[in-house]
């Protein structure tokens, strides 16, 4: 491929680093990585969880005994003999899990999959034979299971109150617009399903002890389970060199590792427990669906008057974890009268989180596709109704942004796809029996940021160590935070190894957000920027540097990075120390005589669709994407994420959906089988633009971060697309054929 725009490592353009191959990339796809699951274990035990088989209701008995005789099973752990754990509040609340339904404390079943046993044998084979050799009693009571079901508690926590945004006299201005949009969107439940499964590994050794866990947050990991373990934190040491993909479902401590940790303390062995991929359904966080009413209004000339926005998000009865992303939509365009609120709808379900874009895709997707049914509405072209709304301040406060480049996306965009040959006529485009559709939709990201800390140490060689605690989720963190050091310090990126994923290394917040790059990168270049002022600003190499650690009587230098985001107190490190970093959005940036400045990526997605005149099958033949981020630290790695997030945009467009039982409560399409996702053939063409930015306000860095900004405008895009090639809007996502028929 000539293209650089295609290519796999793409010529560095202004305020771009060098494409170089991933560090571990060989040992990745040759094997050599250990995961999790892959370290070293002497005469290790292994678990398996028995899960429930109905979503509420209650256990009337339960017969251990068949599992109990089997040969090779050590113990059976029900809620009658459970390890004893101490409850730790919700991670939002100042406690360290991610749920706080704690199993095997009662025979009540809150949802679908709750854990009701754990069976402890010397074979993982041993252990799932016995689970099946339980004989359990439900009294089975109907569940509350989604967004409209009789028996949900609708609630509107005080705590939402600052996240909805009201600006001038909404119903006044929507009612006296000439144009205007009044529809309902939804997206569905959906599972994260990363290659490695969830798992928990932990042993003892007298009171010290040791937990092998994929997840993506090791500090916050370490205090947890010592918190559910009543034991000092600073015994506990959790390793996770390397993950096999996470997107928020590893994101923070579960009750299964207390469980975990438990069984190893009283059992004197090494415990370990891989979760299977249906119960990855249930014993993890997952994306919630989504109901969302939207109302837009604008004058005949396409400035928007008025943006109405109210969800409904599905919860569990335990935990609120609402995700209202109106800091985001209410900053996107024009100076329209505004109105927002957000209602959670609790349920029997398990506690939702995090995943891969968790507040900007479930709602600048209602937003996106609001705009393009606007600009049917006005007679427009999409692009055009949003140059028209370009704004350089919140239309909100009057915040600026440090910078916006949506319009430079969406010119470099249109330009690489041919949005010129697009006939703005709905269901006009046709090849044979296939009818055609172009779509764009807007991207963006709130630039995350988190204390961090980081020790790089030169050594008399030439050699570099950078020592974080901080974890590769497989984004390509090793990579990035080498060519960090070794540009702070003059060296080559060959000179730097970077060690990670293990919580006694300087601490560093957990991998969401798409904030690590920026947060731990800048700890990074403030450690190696404390080593290159001992040699006056420019660090000697060879022989040089040799003899000048000679004359300084030492073998190596070394240095600690902390990271204070701006307009955060230096005290935020002892909580990231603690692993009690509060949840907060980085959007803003620091105080300032102008407030607080919004620090956003942006992107503008295009989606070609074709469609079935008689099936109506879809296919998206090609997809493209301009993104501006800031400074892009490794165009090869940056391009894979951007490229893996408009995949996964693809995915949530026209495939993924946890289906649910409307009766039972318990999800139908707990596997890969099931659980659809794209595969080759369904994305013959990605291109991705990296649209040059520079922004030295957001961080020392410049960096914005891109893990997530690739998925949030795809569905739209693609649902625009299909309007566009039919004339039929569908605003509930999966959009299948059964809808087109509808």
């Amino acid at each position: 491929m000539n293209d650089p725009l295609n290519a796999a490592a793409p010529a560095p353009l202004a305020n771009m680093g060098d494409p170089i191959r991933r560090t571990e990339s060989v040992a990745k796809v040759t094997g050599g990585l250990q995961y999790a699951t892959d370290l070293p274990l002497k005469e290790p035990l292994e678990a398996y969880f028995l899960t429930s088989a109905i979503a509420k209701g209650e256990i009337t008995s339960m017969d251990t005994s068949p599992a109990e005789a089997l040969s090779g099973v050590v113990k059976v752990y029900t809620h009658l003999n459970a390890p004893k754990r101490v409850a730790t509040p919700y991670i939002q609340k100042g406690g360290y899990v991610s749920d706080t339904n704690m199993p095997l404390t009662g025979t009540e079943i809150h949802n679908d999959g709750q854990i009701i046993a754990m069976i402890v044998a010397d074979s993982y084979e041993t252990a799932r034979d016995a689970s099946h050799r339980i004989v359990v009693r439900y009294a089975s009571v109907s569940p509350a299971s989604s967004l409209d079901s009789p028996g949900v508690q609708l609630m509107h926590p005080g705590a939402l109150s600052e996240k909805e945004k009201k600006v001038g006299d909404f119903e006044a201005s929507f009612r006296s617009a000439p144009v205007k949009i009044d529809a309902t969107y939804s997206t569905p439940a959906q599972h994260q399903n990363p290659i490695e499964l969830y798992s928990t590994t932990a042993f003892w050794s007298g009171d010290q002890l040791t937990i092998y866990e994929p997840c993506q947050a090791v500090v916050e990991l370490a205090f947890g389970a010592a918190t559910m373990a009543n034991i000092d934190p600073a015994n506990v040491h959790v390793v996770n060199h390397y993950m096999g993909g996470a997107f928020g479902g590893k994101g923070y401590m579960t009750q299964r590792t207390a469980l975990i940790v438990g069984a190893s303390r009283e059992l004197g062995r090494p415990v370990r427990n891989v979760v299977t991929r249906d119960q990855g359904f249930t014993l993890a966080t997952y994306r919630s669906e989504t109901k969302h009413h939207v109302r837009l209004a604008a004058d005949s000339s396409g400035h928007l008057l008025a943006y109405g926005h109210e969800s409904w998000e599905m919860q569990s009865r335990f935990d609120d974890y609402p995700v209202p992303g109106f800091e985001v939509t209410t900053a996107m365009y024009g100076k329209p009268a505004i109105t927002s609120r957000v209602n959670l709808v609790k349920a029997d379900r398990q506690t939702s989180g995090f995943m891969r874009a968790p507040v900007e895709m479930p709602y600048m997707y209602p937003l996106e596709s609001a705009m393009d049914e606007l600009a049917v509405a006005l007679k427009m072209d999409p692009i055009e109704l949003r140059r028209i709304n370009e704004i350089r301040e919140s239309p909100v406060d009057g915040a600026r942004f440090t910078s916006r480049s949506l319009m430079q996306c969406y010119d470099q965009g249109a330009a690489t796809f041919g949005w010129s040959r697009r006939n703005p006529k709905p269901a006009s485009m046709v090849d044979g029996d296939w009818m055609v559709g172009y779509g764009c939709a807007t991207s963006c990201l709130p630039t995350h940021l988190a204390p961090a800390t980081a020790r790089v140490t030169l050594h008399a060689t030439g050699e570099v160590s950078v020592d974080v605690a901080g974890q590769d989720s497989g984004q390509g963190m090793y990579t990035a935070l080498g060519q960090i050091a070794a540009r702070a310090l003059g060296l080559s990126p060959q000179q730097v190894k970077v060690n990670m994923g293990d919580s006694k290394l300087p601490a560093a917040p957990a991998s969401n957000n798409s904030l690590s790059t920026a947060s731990v990168g800048s700890a990074v270049k403030l450690a190696a920027d404390k080593i290159k002022g001992h040699f006056g600003e420019s660090v000697l190499a060879g022989k040089k540097l040799t003899e000048a650690f000679r004359h300084l009587g030492m073998s190596q230098i070394s240095e600690v990075g902390e990271y204070v985001p701006p307009g955060r107190k230096p005290e935020v490190l002892d909580m990231l120390r603690r692993g009690q970093v509060p949840f907060k959005n980085e959007a803003r940036g620091d105080e300032s005589k102008d407030g607080k400045p919004l620090m956003f990526a942006f992107g503008a997605q295009f989606v070609e669709v074709r469609i079935h005149r008689l099936t109506h099958e879809i296919r998206v033949p090609r997809i493209t994407g301009a993104f501006a981020a800031g400074r892009i630290i490794n165009p090869r790695t940056a391009r894979s994420q951007l490229m893996g997030g408009m995949i996964w945009g693809l995915s949530s467009a026209l495939f993924e959906a946890t289906e649910v039982d409307p009766t039972r409560g318990r999800y139908t399409n707990d596997s890969l089988a099931e659980y659809l996702i794209p595969v080759n053939a369904d994305i013959p063409q990605v291109d991705v633009i990296m649209v040059p930015e520079e922004d030295n306000e957001v961080n020392p860095l410049g960096v914005k971060g891109i893990g997530e900004l690739g998925i949030v405008g795809t569905a739209a895009a693609v649902a625009n697309a299909v309007f566009h090639a039919t004339g039929k809007r569908v605003r509930d996502l999966p959009i299948i054929m059964d809808k087109l028929y509808a």
